[in-house]
């Protein structure tokens, strides 16, 4: 395995997403905007009970003091700032975590965009210059490791440009998780270059540019066929020489419709276990769906105090 001194592993390598309970190390001070969200306060006290997080439940506070009275959850401790306007809560939060006060930053009930307007502000937003993009890592029965799988939810329709700033994004998590030199798979629909299908042209030049050291501290290789990308037999068959195929750490999406279905797919009917997170910006964003489970929810919380 090749190592990178540029970037070293934090930690022995997680095998497991319960890992990420051991790995959180320190409290960390989260900064959840428009908090009366019942969906997501389940996750919030679990991580607050387990001592990983301190919570800050910005909203409306009669409508989070209720929630937490009607679950029996105490936050004795935790802080609680009555802002009801939405907007406002957003603002109040990405401040916090902007200014230091805070090291999370998780979307509570508020729409997406409004969060992401804040994040985004020139004044006092996150912005680190870097593209945003979404994170998953899977725990799936089916595969011998964790896997990454990006981007998801962020970028539409990501060009080359787009695809390295994913890549680094994705690669810099995996170095924390103690994985020296992630392995990323392109995904296309076949496995051979087409002057006609732009993903796998997009593949084709990433791998060269990390074989010329132009995207460092992994190993990327594609376009791969996702079956041969987390198939070493898949490969073999198909006749595919490559060090990533079958043993894949990061999938690295061609555009968010594939990313779509493919997340989906494996929480809905591989029953994978998975926590999510927003790269690329200057503090770890837990931004996670009413859909996902309070196990999901709380585990995105664990990856981001290791964030």
């Amino acid at each position: 395995m090749i190592e990178n001194p540029d970037n070293p592993p934090v930690f022995k390598q997680l095998k497991d997403l319960r890992g990420l309970l051991n790995a959180a190390g320190p409290r960390k001070r989260l900064a959840v905007a428009v908090a009366q969200d019942e969906f997501s306060l389940d996750a919030i006290y679990k991580a607050f009970s387990l001592g990983v997080v301190d919570p800050v439940l910005i909203g409306d506070e009669d409508q989070i003091l209720q929630l937490a009275r009607d679950k029996n959850y105490n936050f004795y401790g935790a802080s609680v700032v009555d802002v009801p306007d939405p907007e406002k809560a957003v603002e109040l939060a990405v401040r916090m975590v902007h200014d230091g006060r805070a090291d999370i930053l998780m979307k509570g009930k508020v729409p997406t965009p409004v969060l992401l307007k804040g994040v985004l502000n020139r004044d006092w937003g996150l912005r680190t210059g870097r593209l945003l993009s979404h994170f998953s890592l899977f725990e799936v029965d089916t595969y011998h490791k964790l896997i990454g799988v990006t981007d998801v939810a962020m970028n539409i329709a990501p060009d080359l440009t787009d695809k390295i700033a994913i890549v680094n994004n994705a690669v810099d998590y995996m170095h924390k998780l103690g994985v020296a030199c992630p392995k990323v798979a392109v995904l296309g629909a076949v496995e051979m270059v087409n002057e006609n299908m732009q993903a796998t042209l997009d593949a084709a030049l990433l791998s060269k540019m990390n074989q010329r050291d132009q995207i460092r501290g992994c190993l990327i290789d594609g376009p791969l066929a996702f079956d041969n990308a987390v198939s070493a037999e898949s490969a073999l068959h198909k006749g595919i020489r490559s060090e990533v195929a079958g043993d894949t750490d990061i999938l690295l999406m061609p555009d968010i419709e594939v990313g779509n279905v493919l997340y989906k797919s494996l929480v809905w009917f591989a029953k994978a276990r998975v926590a999510s997170l927003v790269l690329g910006a200057s503090a770890p964003i837990v931004l996670t769906s009413r859909s996902d489970s309070e196990q999901s929810k709380l585990d995105s919380i664990l990856m981001a105090a290791l964030a």
